[in-house]
């Protein structure tokens, strides 16, 4: 299947939700927000959202510092 993450086309295989999809990027869990088709997915519905064809993903990392 094809998506966008970040803009990128990207081709992966065996990625159904945006959990499987984090793990088969090898991103952590932690300090990351993901936007699907312009829409926040809460944390707690990332193993339940499923991932389809031609969908836009942003994945965004939170930076501390000072």
């Amino acid at each position: 299947m094809t998506i966008f993450i970040n803009g990128e086309s990207r081709e992966l295989k065996d990625v159904s939700t945006l959990a499987a999809l984090l793990d088969a990027l090898d991103l952590p869990k932690q300090r990351v927000a993901i936007e699907l088709n312009k829409q926040v997915i809460r944390k707690p519905d990332w193993e339940t959202t499923e991932v389809s064809n031609n969908d836009k993903i942003e994945v965004v990392h939170f930076v501390g510092g000072g």
